[in-house]
């Protein structure tokens, strides 16, 4: 390249360096938001579950229309991802979840349903050879809990009446703004057991009205609502998590071209100074 070419070209990746800081600063903020809509959600997903805990504490039998474990004949997997891209490998890792939890079920012959939550996730089942249903659709970016809670009962329908006997969600888990992992975890039926073993520091001694089967028949899809509703903002927050790292690469990346390119760019004027020296020495000596 001549000099003209190479100043062209640092020009150019400085203004992407631009985009890729502003866009770095974006995310950081949006990520923030997520962290907090999370941590003021967390009281109310854990004393719900403290409640479930202590009234599951000291019963012998416990049973409930969405704990039932039934041959699994028809499953739902609810995948999420983002709308957009510019995140690395985010949505990639996730189709590739969602592609490996979709053949180990038809290895079992089992027949399946796609919900899709974000545009890549759904791209991604179309190519699998699937028509994903649309309803959580709108939850990619900004999850609402009506909306969620609207979706899982009508599956928890579905569910009590056979006609669906498992419900997965395979979505990306936030663990750290470095570390963003594709996980499948399952919605129903809902292990009551493993609930019920999470804690043993509740109180157990309630007086209960008008009966402990009636509050856990309404605690218990409340749980499930919730369960789901903390995955969706889950995966918000590490969509923002993973395009904050993407953003810091692609301004990394950046930054090192530029040093490449102005070392390229002072050489070659050292060396067109050097050039026109050298010929007007030799025109002097003539």
């Amino acid at each position: 390249m001549n000099l003209r070419e190479v100043r062209d070209r640092i020009a150019s990746v400085k203004s992407t360096q631009k985009i890729t800081s502003a866009m770095k600063l974006v995310s950081s903020a949006k990520l923030r938001r997520a962290q907090a809509t999370i941590e003021g959600m967390l009281p109310y997903s854990n004393r719900l579950n403290a409640l479930l805990v202590s009234f599951l504490q000291g019963t012998t039998t416990v049973s409930s229309p969405f704990s039932a474990v039934r041959e699994c004949r028809k499953v739902v997997v609810i995948a999420v991802s983002s709308n957009t891209g510019l995140c690395g490998t985010f949505n990639a890792n996730i189709a590739n979840k969602l592609r490996d939890v979709v053949r180990s079920h038809e290895a079992n012959g089992v027949q399946i349903e796609i919900y899709t939550v974000g545009k890549k996730i759904f791209d991604a089942a179309k190519k699998l050879g699937y028509t994903p249903r649309e309803e959580l659709m709108a939850q990619a970016a900004a999850p609402q809990y009506s909306d969620v809670a609207k979706a899982v009962r009508a599956l928890m329908e579905r569910f009590a009446a056979g006609d669906v006997d498992r419900v997965e969600v395979v979505h990306p888990h936030f663990r750290s703004a470095a570390k963003q992992e594709p996980v499948c975890d399952v919605l129903m039926p809902i292990d009551l057991s493993a609930v019920n073993g999470e804690s043993a520091q509740h109180v157990t001694d309630f007086i209960v009205e008008p009966s402990r089967e009636e509050l856990l028949s309404a605690l218990v899809p409340k749980v499930i609502e919730v369960r789901l509703f903390a995955a969706l903002l889950d995966s918000v927050a590490a969509e923002h998590a993973a395009r904050v790292l993407a953003m810091q690469v692609a301004t990394d990346n950046a930054n090192d071209l530029i040093s490449e390119l102005t070392l390229e760019y002072n050489k070659g004027r050292q060396q067109a100074i050097t050039n026109e020296l050298l010929d007007i020495m030799s025109g002097a000596n003539r």
